[in-house]
């Protein structure tokens, strides 16, 4: 029996082929579309930048015909008769080539020349522009092109109506109107350039530049390096010159008798341009859209329906809908494949629950040890009446990292600690059980609390991989003279009150939080508490408790809250300040553990 081929070996063959081809084709388009793309877009390059010039020069011209055409409508209009004389007189102190008086039937009545005198305007597509000013437009302006009466005649006209009825005329021969705007444009592309190299010049009917980015008015055009017969290379087209010593492409139009040229070079357009890209579009669609064909041909019939109706079954499973079915049973492969795949989603959906529950005991059972390991007996130390103390721990999660924890070290003094670490769940409650335990191994040892924080922060380095780290203040009170020595790692600043005084924050400590730096010295500071000071502490549970308009309870918030009343106990303390916060959150879920330690000191 012939040993067939595996369907990865035919597809890979069938691929082979399609790249190659495709790479062949590839090749030749990219030659062909690279000249393409770049002589297209330098053209649109050239051609704004022309066009820009252009429209300043017709509106300088524009304007300079309209002021002149002004000046002549006001005499016509300040004079009772009009004749032949008075045109004769201010066609010689205006020194332009041509003026005609136009009646309201659209006819020449009077003009420079005899030969124009009775035309009617209207007959003419140029001249027919002109009958607007009968309308009531009091005022045109013409391009300078080929006139109706004569095509061999090229003339800039404008047009002012008369109060008398009618209007007047005037034009300007291109040595009329460039002999009196010349000095009005010779700026013009002063400052503008194609690209970073390329220029813009303008130059006269006679070849010589007017303006360019060099200063080289009055100077011939051929001096850049620029030659060419206006009458063999049309306008508007573009080609090769070597202009300013540089292989370029250019491009010239003709506008109000001025040659107006765009220069590029070559070197730069074809930087510039931005055929690669395009081109590189161009080949991938081309060879994947023949890829993807040719494997289409090659395998529709044979996998790629099904897999799809069985991905997207698949697609239903992994995002989370286990109810989904797969139900491709065309052939006895794929019937087999339905019934796999039906049977793991059953058996994964009994083990989920079985492991959620779990989970929940589990979760519990951490709950229980991770409370147990916190003092929660209180008042803690009966026979210190001296001494009332009270805290709590409510945590966002089944298990939270925040902790707290006090601890006689001798017969007269009070260790007490609170912490926030880093993160939510079972990471930061093993972490929280970790450090916990630490620093109360080194306080029981008689270390000063600056030796105690310090020793845990180093230790805390060690192997800490996953980046934790814990805000702490850790202080230590004696009973009989009240003096508080503490040490602040980056935690909230605590509340004291003095006396008969308000609950005010120390002054925040510059410390670092600990497992951030190995080695970091932490310094403890001193108060003396007075009969029947407090002092409050707390995590940022409390002051980043959120509402549901995402506002912060704050610190001054806690600060009011505590001066409010007069608290009998600790415990009462710490109840009304819970109850303070959860009335400010109402019904937003609680994102941190809310963790609180109250400490009052009243000796006999």
């Amino acid at each position: 029996m012939k040993k067939l081929k595996p369907i990865s070996y035919s597809f890979l063959k069938g691929l082979l082929i399609c790249v190659l081809i495709t790479f062949a084709a590839s090749t030749f388009f990219s030659w062909k579309i690279q000249n393409y793309l770049c002589n297209t877009d330098t053209k649109k390059l050239i051609t704004v930048n022309i066009k820009d010039v252009q429209q300043d020069i017709n509106d300088a011209s524009d304007e300079n015909m309209l002021v002149l055409a002004r000046e002549i409508a006001a005499i016509f209009d300040k004079t009772d008769v009009i004749d032949n004389d008075l045109l004769r007189s201010i066609y010689k102190d205006y020194s332009i080539a041509e003026i005609n008086i136009i009646g309201s039937d659209n006819k020449i009545t009077h003009s420079t020349n005899s030969r124009f005198i009775g035309y009617d305007m209207g007959s003419g597509k140029q001249s027919g522009e002109f009958a607007i000013l009968l309308k009531g437009q009091k005022e045109l302006v013409q391009d300078y092109q080929p006139i109706s009466y004569d095509a061999s005649i090229s003339r800039k006209y404008a047009g002012i109506a008369l109060k008398r009825g009618g209007y007047m005329q005037i034009g300007y021969a291109a040595e009329h109107f460039q002999r009196d705007i010349d000095q009005q444009i010779v700026g013009i592309t002063k400052n503008r350039h194609i690209g970073e190299e390329g220029s813009l010049i303008v130059a006269d009917k006679y070849g010589l530049i007017v303006s360019d980015r060099n200063n080289n008015f009055g100077k011939p055009l051929d001096s850049t390096g620029f030659k060419i017969d206006w009458h063999v290379v049309p306008s508007e087209t573009i080609f090769k010159q070597n202009v300013f010593g540089k292989p370029s492409f250019c491009m010239y139009v003709l506008s109000e008798g001025y040659y107006i040229i765009g220069v590029i070079p070559v070197k730069e357009a074809m930087r510039t341009s931005r055929a690669g890209l395009i081109l590189t579009v161009i080949l991938s669609t081309i060879m994947f859209g023949i890829l993807f064909t040719a494997l289409y041909i090659l395998v529709k019939n044979l996998v790629v329906r099904k897999i799809q109706k069985v991905n997207g079954a698949l697609a239903q499973i992994t995002g989370g809908n286990l109810d989904e079915v797969v139900n491709v049973r065309s052939n006895s492969e794929f019937d087999a494949l339905s019934n796999d795949i039906n049977m793991t989603v059953e058996t994964l959906k009994r083990y989920i629950a079985e492991a959620a529950a779990r989970i929940d005991k589990e979760l519990d059972f951490a709950r229980i040890i991770q409370m147990s390991v916190l003092p929660s007996v209180f008042p803690p130390f009966p026979e210190h009446k001296e001494l009332d103390i009270f805290a709590s721990m409510n945590a966002a999660k089944e298990v939270g990292g925040d902790f707290y924890d006090f601890y006689l070290v001798d017969d007269s003094k009070l260790a007490f600690i609170i912490a926030d670490v880093s993160g939510k769940g079972i990471p930061a409650a093993m972490f929280m059980m970790t450090s916990k335990t630490l620093i109360k191994s080194l306080a029981t040892e008689g270390h000063s609390i600056s030796t105690v924080i310090s020793a845990a922060n180093t230790k805390l380095c060690e192997n800490n991989e996953a980046n934790m780290f814990i805000t702490a203040f850790m202080g230590c009170l004696d009973l009989k003279t009240g003096k508080l020595e503490y040490v602040s790692a980056g935690h909230n600043p605590p509340l004291v009150k003095h006396g008969d005084g308000s609950f005010q924050y120390l002054p925040k400590s510059k410390t670092i939080v600990l497992a951030a730096m190995e080695g970091y010295p932490y310094r403890a500071e001193e108060m003396q508490l007075e009969r029947g000071d407090m002092i409050y502490l707390y995590t940022d549970g409390v002051t980043e408790a959120t509402d549901s308009n995402n506002e912060l309870y704050g610190e001054p918030r806690l600060e009011d809250a505590l001066n409010s009343q007069e608290w009998g106990s600790m415990k009462e303390l710490c109840i009304g300040i819970k109850k303070d916060v959860d009335s400010f959150v109402g019904d937003a879920p609680q994102f941190d553990d809310i963790t609180m330690l109250a400490i009052r000191w009243q000796p006999k």
